[in-house]
């Protein structure tokens, strides 16, 4: 069994409050996002519990959660640290390469990022972990500090709601000048 500062249950109370707010987002109509199980594989099985007690990974997951938004295609991750700093080494690259194939299609690829420590939650734009992560490959700095998360990407939370459609707003409408820069 898990305990509570096990890996496995890492992050997952932030998850729960992502689930809670989406099931809200869901019965207001303001989008629809679906949590992606990692598939995996049971090997062992305890009988009188029905649980799995061994398993493996079938393949690698893509991102946490997938959906549309105001008729917005959507894909983020959801990443939490205790420190001051995102480590890069939380994101891997089957992850970037998705959320960057995404973003190709026009759809939003984003983090949603909780500093626990801080209390601070915060939209990351894939533009922006894409610099930190080549730069982190080209032998930069392997995280990415609290500071250069931007405050206009805060995201406030009443009870366990996490208002983050707020922020994806935001992002969407930069995303779309910059689209119209780009085409002039």
């Amino acid at each position: 069994m898990a305990h509570w500062n096990s890996r496995g249950l890492r992050g997952s109370s932030f998850e729960e409050i992502i689930n809670f707010t989406n099931e809200r987002y869901r019965q207001s109509g303001l989008a629809l996002f679906q949590k992606i199980p990692t598939p995996i594989t049971p090997v062992r099985m305890d009988e009188q519990t029905r649980t799995i007690t061994l398993a493996y990974f079938e393949k690698q997951s893509t991102v946490d959660y997938i959906g549309v938004a105001q008729g917005i295609p959507v894909a983020f991750d959801a990443k939490e640290t205790a420190g001051k700093s995102l480590p890069l080494q939380n994101i891997h690259a089957h992850q970037m390469a998705f959320m960057g194939e995404f973003r190709r299609q026009r759809g939003l690829s984003f983090l949603l990022v909780h500093f626990s420590a801080a209390d601070a939650y915060y939209l990351l734009p894939f533009e922006t972990l894409k610099i930190y992560w080549e730069n982190a490959a080209r032998g930069g700095r392997k995280s990415i500090p609290l500071t250069a998360f931007e405050e206009k990407y805060s995201i406030r939370q009443t009870g366990n709601l996490l208002h983050y459609l707020e922020a994806v707003s935001l992002y969407l409408e930069e995303t779309e000048k910059q689209g119209s820069e780009e085409s002039c």
